[in-house]
């Protein structure tokens, strides 16, 4: 298997507290320190962008990630970014990849608590996308909560803090 690109948007994940949950900052990546402490021994290779809560991403930072996705040699992508627009920048993902005709795997993941908590589900959906994007064919996955979905078949339930198939 060759080496996993991951490109670190922002998001939860990468936040950073400096007080009560009200003022914070997206900081370095986690995803490296996460793998690290995990034992990992996958090849990859960390490219860090944007360094944004999701709901402050637009249309033009969803073409950029796109683009980045697009532009790697490598095959096999991991994606961490915020939970609340993760699902729209996968289906812009989704359809750059179709249009260019790529069979690149790519796996977006992320955390509803900061990487930094205790209670953070972060090291789990990591884990989860790490071995997904080695496994899944080609296309644009969602990989939180133990769960797999398709770019365009998930939605984020806001009251129950998962993601669900749409029905």
């Amino acid at each position: 298997m060759g080496k996993i690109r991951i490109i670190a948007v922002g998001g939860t994940i990468d936040k950073v507290y400096f007080d009560d949950k009200s003022l914070y900052q997206v900081g370095t990546p986690t995803i490296s320190n996460i793998l690290a402490q995990a034992g990992a021994t996958i090849k990859f290779e960390v490219d860090s962008i944007l360094h944004k809560d999701s709901l402050e991403m637009t249309d033009e930072d969803r073409k950029v990630v796109a683009k980045k996705v697009l532009e790697q040699t490598e095959k096999r992508i991991v994606i961490t970014h915020g939970t609340d627009t993760m699902v729209k920048t996968a289906k812009k993902v989704k359809k750059t990849l179709l249009d260019a005709k790529s069979d690149k795997t790519v796996v977006f993941t992320g955390s509803m608590t900061p990487a930094v908590f205790k209670s953070s589900d972060a090291e789990f959906n990591v884990g989860g996308a790490v071995a997904a994007v080695q496994c899944l064919p080609s296309g644009v996955y969602i990989v939180m909560s133990g769960r797999v979905f398709e770019a365009d078949t998930v939605v984020k339930n806001v009251e129950k803090g998962r993601f669900e198939k749409i029905k």
